[in-house]
């Protein structure tokens, strides 16, 4: 991707010309929000299911990457006679406020000055919260005419705007699944993330956050902290059945070279995702994870956050999970009983780690396609 410009292929988008208020006192002037729709609405507008997608997703969930030429990134689950059927639902998923994929971010024009043609933002972009992205996602899920979703979707990131559009918008949400996520982040989430900040900082076409003036990319520091990320959504057991300490076969031993196979699959890993992300998209957006804190926005007690709601839960975990593990699964769960919420919880065992959510796990899919079609035998949806 061309860093300090927005991507130029097709998609759908709405503007909002009245903008947008966002937590830290900043107000865009312009809010833009880049989508992608699978299946169709039904005639009372009650089938519409809200995927939020991760950190480094997008709205590209189930058809082919414009940029990549990759599969959607959960074609497993969304689609016809799939956990999220498309034959039965209308699925929405919007590029998340700070983006790169079309919404509104760092690489979209300023709008904070009367120049004809302005800059980007860049570094200057406002800071932003989860409940600033789940506010841009209400004003397009209001502009499509949805007055009530059927359910909110997510894993990881996208787990926490689940939790946040429940908290936010509690009348607005028949059932809600938190997969594999936190109400809020530990030391070592926000440590990780650091590491993979700092490495974009120390990289030389980091042009101290001016890199697009200059026609740079700051790619070497963005792959790093890529493969910092990468290695946070893998398990120990599955980076061993995968990779091993398997070298590489022909080469001659040197301080530069990839020794182990899963050198290379890292530095893979990081090359491809520079090709299709911005540097400070990235910054944004995991400063808004790090501040994320659904206790702390309810006086320090997360079940005030859900008090009251009637949406109907259902928490997955996975067993392998480091990044977001079990035990922060479950303490969402003790908060929703707190308040006699309605809530299941499964902890999928999986030897995946945190990604596991985005691979073929049949104990998953299942447990996910269950808990949909009781909710919406139980909100009178015809099969």
């Amino acid at each position: 991707m061309d860093q300090g410009e927005s991507p130029d292929i097709a998609q759908e988008y709405v503007a909002f010309d009245d903008g947008l208020a966002l937590d830290y006192g900043s107000r865009l002037r312009r809010l833009e929000v880049a989508y992608q729709t699978y299946g169709q609405l039904n005639g009372d507008r009650s089938n519409a299911i809200l995927i939020c997608h991760a950190l480094t997703g997008d709205q590209y969930v189930a058809e082919r990457h414009p940029l990549t030429g990759k599969p959607g990134w959960w074609e497993m689950v969304v689609g016809a006679g799939r956990p999220i059927d498309t034959d039965r639902f209308f699925v929405v998923c919007a590029n998340v406020l700070g983006g790169c994929m079309g919404s509104t971010g760092p690489l979209s024009p300023r709008d904070d000055t009367d120049a004809l043609d302005p800059p980007p933002w860049g570094m200057d972009f406002p800071a932003i919260t989860i409940r600033d992205m789940v506010r841009a996602q209400k004003r397009l899920i209001d502009h499509l005419g949805i007055r009530r979703l059927f359910a909110v979707v997510g894993g990881s990131m996208g787990g926490m705007q689940v939790l946040e559009w429940v908290a936010t918008y509690p009348d607005m949400v028949f059932a809600a699944v938190p997969i594999a996520c936190a109400a809020s982040h530990s030391a070592q989430n926000i440590a990780f993330n650091e590491v993979g900040r700092a490495a974009i900082f120390a990289d030389p076409d980091w042009m101290g956050g001016r890199y697009w003036e200059h026609g740079r990319v700051p790619a070497q520091g963005l792959a790093v902290a890529r493969m910092v990320a990468h290695i946070t959504y893998l398990s120990e057991r599955a980076l061993t059945r995968k990779f091993g300490r398997r070298t590489r076969a022909s080469q001659s031993l040197s301080l530069l070279d990839d020794m182990f196979e899963v050198e290379s699959y890292l530095r893979h890993q990081g090359s491809t995702f520079v090709r299709r992300f911005d540097a400070a998209s990235y910054l944004a957006i995991t400063r808004a994870t790090d501040h994320f804190d659904l206790a702390e926005e309810h006086g320090g007690n997360l079940a005030a956050a859900f008090k009251g709601a009637r949406t109907r839960f259902c928490i997955v975990s996975f067993s392998s999970d480091w990044l977001y593990p079990t035990e922060d699964n479950r303490a969402i769960a003790r908060a929703l009983n707190g308040v006699a919420a309605n809530v299941s919880f499964v902890e999928i065992t999986s030897d995946k780690g945190h990604d596991a959510f985005l691979l073929d796990e049949p104990d998953f899919h299942r447990a996910l396609a269950g808990f949909l079609a009781g909710c919406a035998e139980h909100a009178g949806l015809p099969a």
